[in-house]
């Protein structure tokens, strides 16, 4: 077993770096990737086996490769990885909003990290939202004002879905959208489910800033169907800075990228 390094990666970190591994190559091995991280070929064989679980990828012989394009961990089990990465990310996206504003919060689970660090911060202002999750952390804080969408509830996704969510995000303009999705290419943001999609682009449509939330293992993934292409955002919040052909599909564009702060603990 080789010696774990005092540098060697967290489980956490591990998990992350799979996955932005498999987003540059389809196939990864086992040890290359113990070799990379400092730790046995036991540990990393352990970590695929937990994000082969949660869905996120295939064990294959000597390592893993990449889940299909229209497939995705379900919500409850995506809240399992890269947690402290969502975390920081939701920390920094909730720092760019002023008391008062009208938000539209999309379902997933690094807006849910949004909507946490909202609640902690003692936000007040309006949040409009298709995700259960969302508004349940918003409830913490007495000051927000939760319109909570109506629709035909999706339960693997713990959001509501369908024409009447559409028209009613319709209805609303906000002062910042932000959202989640399954991929990010120098084509657009992508997502596996085409009724999230749609939803994604009816808060696109009604607000000035438009937030992606974004942690790096789902760079370079590219997904069922295009949500928008890059010129419907403004700002990018993620944990490490987009590999240079996103990077600069992003500065073309004008899109501002906003680097979480590292974690104090």
């Amino acid at each position: 077993m080789p010696p774990r390094p005092s540098a060697a990666p967290s489980r956490e970190q591990r998990h992350r770096r799979i996955l932005a591994a498999l987003a540059g190559d389809p196939t990864v091995r086992i040890s290359a990737l113990a070799t990379e991280f400092g730790v046995s070929a036991e540990t990393v064989r352990r970590d695929i086996e937990a994000l082969s679980r949660a869905g996120a990828v295939r064990r294959t012989y000597g390592g893993a490769s990449v889940t299909h394009a229209a497939v995705q961990p379900v919500f409850h089990e995506r809240e399992r990885i890269a947690v402290a990465e969502r975390a920081r990310i939701g920390a920094a996206a909730a720092a760019l909003v002023t008391p008062g504003a009208a938000l539209m919060i999309d379902a997933g689970s690094t807006t849910a990290h949004l909507a946490r660090a909202l609640a902690a911060r003692g936000f007040t202002g309006t949040v409009l939202t298709n995700s259960l999750a969302v508004a349940e952390a918003c409830t913490a804080a007495p000051g927000i004002r939760i319109l909570l969408c109506p629709g035909e509830l999706y339960s693997v996704e713990s959001a509501v879905y369908g024409a009447e969510t559409q028209a009613f995000l319709a209805r609303f303009n906000a002062d910042i959208a932000f959202l989640g999705a399954s991929g990010l290419t120098e084509e657009g943001i992508s997502d596996v489910e085409s009724r999230a999609a749609w939803v994604k682009r009816a808060m696109l449509a009604r607000a000035g800033r438009r937030v992606l939330l974004m942690d790096a293992g789902k760079f370079g993934m590219a997904h069922l169907e295009r949500v928008a292409g890059l010129d419907a955002l403004t700002e990018l919040v993620t944990d490490t800075l987009p590999p240079p052909p996103i990077a600069a599909a992003l500065a073309r564009e004008k899109v501002r990228v906003i680097l979480a702060p590292p974690s104090l603990g």
